[in-house]
């Protein structure tokens, strides 16, 4: 049993790792752009990675995730987060890390992360909608330069808008505009928290 678990989430890895290079191979212009991204993308999952191991894959504290995904970008000291403590099923933890890489990423470029001026905000909550709980987070560059960097055509954009939301079954939704980033995304809770919810939980 133990063995199936392994291949299965191994399996889950390799599937994520080559839908990950099949875009970004779609979107670069040479080899040495390609084996560039494609690196720091593997380092990124590398990363969320070492968190569940941490914590024999059950699962990652969603404030450890956004830490862990800014660390090798700088200025990282700036971003000020705030929820409910949340510990997200490792499916989430992938999902959600691979979101956050894009977007420091971008930052780091192009945005706040870049030694602008400026604020980054990253905030999340769990609340009813209906009859199940709602998962709902938004990360927002405020007072930063003009973003022209997340095309539509971009990897980056194709994994905050599609491939993180469908992941978690949920929508995503990307804004930018004089000065301001905003992703917002929204999914079941149920599909995203690695047991059940309690308010003020770590």
């Amino acid at each position: 049993m133990l063995m199936r678990e392994v291949n299965h989430r191994v399996k889950n890895q390799y599937a994520v790792i080559l839908s990950m290079v099949r875009e970004t191979n779609k979107r670069t212009d040479n080899p040495v752009e390609f084996e560039a991204q494609v690196r720091e993308r593997i380092m990124a999952l590398s990363r969320s990675h070492d968190l569940l191991v941490s914590a024999d894959w059950k699962g990652a504290n969603l404030r450890d995730l956004i830490e862990e995904q800014i660390k090798p970008f700088p200025r990282g000291d700036l971003i000020s987060m705030s929820g409910p403590g949340l510990i997200l099923s490792p499916n989430a933890v992938q999902y959600l890390g691979m979101a956050f890489h894009e977007l420091c990423t971008n930052s780091a470029k192009y945005g706040v992360l870049a030694g602008h001026a400026g604020s980054l905000q990253v905030t999340w909550d769990v609340q009813m909608e209906g009859d199940q709980p709602l998962f709902t987070l938004a990360w927002l560059e405020n007072d930063g330069p003009t973003v022209k960097a997340i095309g539509k055509a971009g990897f980056g954009s194709v994994v905050l808008k599609r491939v993180a939301p469908q992941g978690l079954r949920g929508v995503g939704e990307l804004h930018y505009d004089n000065g301001e980033i905003l992703w917002q995304l929204s999914a079941p809770a149920a599909l995203v928290k690695a047991g059940p919810y309690r308010e003020g939980a770590i």
